[in-house]
């Protein structure tokens, strides 16, 4: 009875484990976009600031923020695409979720706002 259990459990936990594939996206959208901040060159103790959005291929995200090189926050977020808009969802409070346009036209290609300016660009 114990080897009939046993087969049927590893026979389930194949099962189960082929069920679960996530299908394959391609979207544009993947990889690492930027927006940098440069400071003020009047002022010598300015600091440079640096986001980073990394787009993975489950519809899910880092936000990222540097200051001078060094990491000051980080969330996960959550994007969909629709339509040629993607939605960003962030998972903090503190970080307003956003809806931007992918421009492939210009090189490097750009997330641009609905206003027509650029949010981040491809890295």
């Amino acid at each position: 009875m114990k080897k009939l259990f046993s087969l049927l459990s590893i026979i389930g936990i194949i099962a189960v484990s082929n069920c679960t594939r996530v299908p394959d996206n391609h979207d544009p959208i993947l990889g690492i976009w930027a927006r940098t901040e440069s400071p003020d060159l009047q002022e010598k103790n300015s600091n440079t600031i640096r986001e980073e959005w990394i787009f993975n291929d489950v519809y899910l995200g880092r936000y990222q923020k540097y200051s001078n090189s060094e990491l000051i926050f980080y969330t996960d977020f959550k994007w969909s695409e629709q339509n040629g808009t993607y939605s960003i969802i962030y998972g903090d409070p503190e970080v307003t979720d956003i809806t931007v346009n992918l421009e492939k036209t210009q090189e490097p290609e750009q997330l641009t706002l609905g206003n027509g300016s650029v949010f981040a660009t491809r890295e």
